[in-house]
């Protein structure tokens, strides 16, 4: 991909490159924090389902442990010049309660299924309510592409 300095794309285009994305990369990076502890930030493999990204982690986890506190939370994909932010809460679901759906998914991406572990894993759904998505300078403005969980027009 070739992206040349004065460049912009259209809402409809980061949209769909941006889906495109959510759906083939592997990692995300997972913003917590802790109002006694402060921020954290994890690497994580993830699954987009259409509408949420799911994660897998310990159960003992700092991330586990803070989003049990505070559930807010922030993604972004590993693409420092292509840059895709996600906000929305997140919900736990112990492996045992994982809907069957998601975790198939996460098994069929990674060929790693942590409900066959010893230890405890808890999934983690985050369905975004804010998703800003850029490519340099020249798409700062224009930045978001969600809002309130709707996709911008």
């Amino acid at each position: 991909m070739k992206i040349t300095e004065g460049a912009r794309r259209r809402t409809a285009e980061r949209r769909s490159e941006t889906l495109q994305r959510l759906a083939t990369e592997r990692d995300v990076w997972v913003s917590t924090a802790h109002p006694d502890h402060g921020p954290h930030q994890v690497p994580l493999w993830f699954v987009w389902d259409g509408r949420a990204v799911w994660m897998c982690t310990g159960a003992a986890s700092a991330t586990v442990r803070n989003l049990r506190t505070e559930p807010r939370v922030r993604l972004s994909l590993p693409d420092t010049f292509d840059v895709v932010l996600l906000e929305g809460e997140a919900e736990c679901f112990p492996d045992e309660e994982v809907p069957d759906e998601a975790a198939e998914a996460f098994t069929g991406k990674f060929g790693w299924d942590p409900r066959t572990e010893d230890g405890p894993f808890v999934y983690v759904r985050v369905t975004p309510r804010t998703v800003r998505a850029w490519r340099g300078e020249p798409e700062l403005r224009g930045r978001v592409i969600m809002r309130d969980g709707t996709w911008v027009e």
